[in-house]
């Protein structure tokens, strides 16, 4: 990464602190290729640790004949994603998003595009390290330790910040994307 010396060195004390990171920039500015490097600079995996996410993701259907994954994972879904796709879930409960970056990243780019719903649901697994899922006839726990990069523009148009004055948001629609 070139440049970008106060983003890359938050980003250093973030994944030396397990700390969750909030990005906020225009567009272009490099937002997800800094969020996207993250594992890279987070330490190797464990062997335990190893062991609990290739589990997951055996458990998830998303090994793709690979013995015992070595990488942290890099999980970016869509803002359009359900809750339940988040979480996981469904009528055969299997591993959703976060489970599927334990040990790793979750990386939500246009982070106030998100469902309220489902931004809401983060909150047992960032407070617990876990997910339950219940059923009528039994209840799952799936692992979710990650650490959390949201991304987002600093307005509608994402060009608040703009030293040549490209933005044109009124100062309510700025307050309203912000407080989302």
């Amino acid at each position: 990464v070139t440049g970008q010396a106060h983003a890359k060195r938050a980003l250093e004390v973030a994944v030396a602190g397990g700390h969750h990171v909030l990005l906020i920039g225009p567009p272009g500015s490099g937002k997800t290729m800094l969020a996207s490097r993250i594992p890279t600079i987070q330490p190797d995996l464990t062997l335990e640790e190893a062991l609990e996410t290739t589990a997951v993701h055996s458990v998830a259907g998303t090994l793709n004949g690979a013995a015992l994954l070595r990488q942290r994972p890099f999980r970016a879904p869509h803002h359009t994603s359900s809750a339940i796709a988040l979480i996981g879930g469904g009528s055969m409960p299997k591993p959703g998003e976060v489970s599927l970056a334990h040990h790793g990243v979750l990386f939500l780019d246009e982070l106030p595009e998100f469902h309220r719903d489902v931004l809401e649901s983060l909150r047992q697994p960032l407070e617990e390290g876990s997910v339950r899922i219940a059923r009528a006839k039994r209840s799952l726990t799936f692992p979710a330790r990650f650490m959390l990069v949201g991304a987002m523009n600093p307005c509608p148009c994402g060009y608040l910040t703009d030293p040549r004055g490209r933005c044109r948001c009124p100062s309510t629609a700025v307050a309203r994307y912000l407080a989302k």
